[in-house]
């Protein structure tokens, strides 16, 4: 673990200036994070040394470490210190994107480790919800969704499979699932039912992705209906509580 001394790369603060003392202190630690002279786990300064190296008082440092917090970028652990750590993946709850989509859109490198691919009946309740016959073939798609090679996300995905014929021969640890349905079977989405919950990661979910045991995880379970009224897809994705936050839009009008 390296320690980021107060008095590496200080640069005056424009105590004369319209700019908050402690903004001025946030963003010159955050230009230190984006150039690499920082990187995650590293120990920022304390209150006391940041007030110390910048001469000003510690409710103003404490702003600024408080303001890297609120933004992702440093986190506390008691009796340690505070720490670089990455900004959080917002994850646009209204917006339906796959996992390969989104990950480019943020410049990241997708990819997918299949965990699980096979032909199984559907029992009575996802047969419900899919509105199709219990017994009937779905595909059941498993797998470890990765951005720049860190696991992101485990994805749990129940396809039928009468609608889509062949959909289970197709190697889903190299293509997208929606592209493939929207391209290759001229699929298009009108909405999806989701639901969100803050959940402790089982033990296989810790492992996959690399994280604590019972580390919290974004637990999104959602079904996606077509223009056609026709549900295709019954699907659970658990994101690291880490990396992603929900982030919701509320239009306007539906505020009154």
């Amino acid at each position: 673990m390296k320690v980021a001394r107060p008095t590496q790369s200080i640069q005056p603060l424009d105590k004369k200036g319209f700019i908050p003392l402690y903004f001025q202190i946030q963003s010159l630690l955050m230009d230190r994070i984006h150039s690499g002279e920082l990187t995650e786990g590293d120990l920022l300064a304390s209150e006391e040394e940041l007030a110390r190296s910048y001469q000003v008082s510690r409710m103003t440092a404490r702003q600024a470490l408080h303001g890297l917090k609120a933004r992702g970028y440093a986190q506390s652990q008691k009796g340690r210190g505070t720490f670089v750590t990455r900004p959080k993946l917002e994850k646009n709850v209204l917006h339906l994107r796959g996992c390969t989509e989104d990950m480019k859109q943020r410049g990241m490198l997708p990819s997918s480790k299949l965990i699980e691919q096979v032909v199984v009946p559907a029992m009575d309740d996802l047969a419900e919800t899919l509105k199709i016959t219990p017994g009937t073939n779905v595909m059941k798609l498993r797998r470890l969704r990765l951005a720049d090679g860190i696991p992101m996300a485990l994805e749990r995905s129940y396809i039928p499979l009468a609608p889509f014929p062949q959909l289970d021969k197709i190697n889903f640890a190299k293509e997208s699932l929606y592209y493939v349905l929207r391209e290759q079977y001229g699929v298009h989405v009108a909405w999806a039912d989701e639901t969100i919950e803050a959940l402790p990661a089982t033990s296989e979910e810790s492992e996959l992705l690399t994280i604590p045991k019972r580390a919290s995880v974004l637990s999104i379970s959602r079904v996606i209906i077509t223009t056609e009224q026709t549900p295709i897809e019954v699907a659970c994705s658990r994101y690291r509580g880490d990396r992603y936050r929900a982030l919701i839009r509320v239009p306007t009008t539906t505020i009154e």
